[in-house]
């Protein structure tokens, strides 16, 4: 009798975690719009330009370059930055003059001192296919203290915005135990070296890095909501005080299955668009998310 109550519990188990499974896969690829061009399979940043056309960046290892993108998700043309190169780019910004910044800072090892932001005029005013960048160069003072000892390694970096003509960092969490937390920083937004100046930090979760890990910010049009954007998860944060967006209200929405989610981007303030790269036949793909139609969970900081 004992033996039969098991398997009708693992039964059960079984059949509630299918259904969960199958609702978190219908939750996000309801809102999936367009699957990207195969150019586009590392995408890492997105944006809409002034005149509403979104662009695409590559991860690392890819070609410096600027993909606009179409409404089938087809590669429509293609900027070059000459004075570039690729060598880790994992998101992209713009200002409120539409000048865009492609962020060349991932750092997964720890072993890069230096760090890089191209900064470029606005894609619609780039006639000629290619675009030669501001150059903006940034460190952290604790970069360079030794040893990285495991517990400090929080300096990988996959997120960024601009606000009020500065650019503020949110890094990717790789400290070891792993405690969660995203780290803000900021910096100037024109050609300078600068020491990155720290701001803040904001626990996502402590669950798995893979599904803590901030890869893409987003700043809203009217610069009043700030987004995060991990694996499973989108966090909203309004009303904060002075650049410390943290000291705000939080809220979280939850996007459904774990896929490798690396972008994010506002197409106006209630219209929230998420790109992930292609992993193992998964993903690549753009998902549209109206605000306004989402469970908002507020959140304790």
């Amino acid at each position: 009798m004992l033996k039969k109550s098991f398997v009708f519990i693992s039964a059960v188990s079984v059949v509630v975690l299918g259904a969960i499974a199958s609702y978190l896969i219908y939750h996000l690829y309801q809102h999936k719009f367009v699957t990207l061009d195969p150019q586009l399979r590392e995408v890492s940043g997105i944006e809409f330009d002034k005149h509403g056309r979104l662009w695409a960046i590559n991860d690392g290892g890819n070609g410096p370059y600027l993909y606009q993108v179409d409404d089938q998700g087809q590669v429509k043309q293609r900027i070059e930055v000459t004075n570039a190169k690729n060598i880790d780019w994992e998101d992209m910004t713009q200002n409120e003059f539409g000048h865009f910044f492609l962020g060349d800072f991932g750092n997964n090892k720890h072993d890069r001192r230096w760090l890089t932001i191209y900064k470029i005029e606005n894609p619609i005013d780039i006639k000629s296919g290619k675009a030669f960048a501001e150059i903006i160069k940034f460190t952290y003072k604790e970069l360079w203290e030794e040893p990285m000892t495991p517990e400090r390694q929080n300096f990988d970096l996959e997120a960024f915005v601009e606000y009020k003509h500065k650019l503020y960092l949110f890094t990717k969490n790789r400290t070891r135990p792993f405690d969660g937390k995203t780290n803000l920083y900021r910096i100037g937004n024109h050609a300078d070296n600068y020491e990155a100046e720290f701001i803040g930090s904001f626990k996502t979760c402590t669950t798995a890095e893979k599904l803590c890990w901030v890869t893409s910010a987003a700043m809203s049009p009217d610069r009043t909501t700030l987004a995060l954007l991990d694996s499973t998860d989108l966090w909203l944060f309004k009303n904060w005080q002075g650049d410390n967006f943290f000291s705000g209200e939080v809220q979280k929405v939850n996007l459904g299955i774990v896929t490798q989610k690396e972008a994010v981007t506002f197409y106006d303030n209630n219209t929230v668009v998420i790109a992930d790269e292609e992993f193992q036949g998964i993903g690549r793909n753009i998902y549209v998310f109206k605000l306004d139609e989402q469970q908002l969970e507020p959140m304790d900081k």
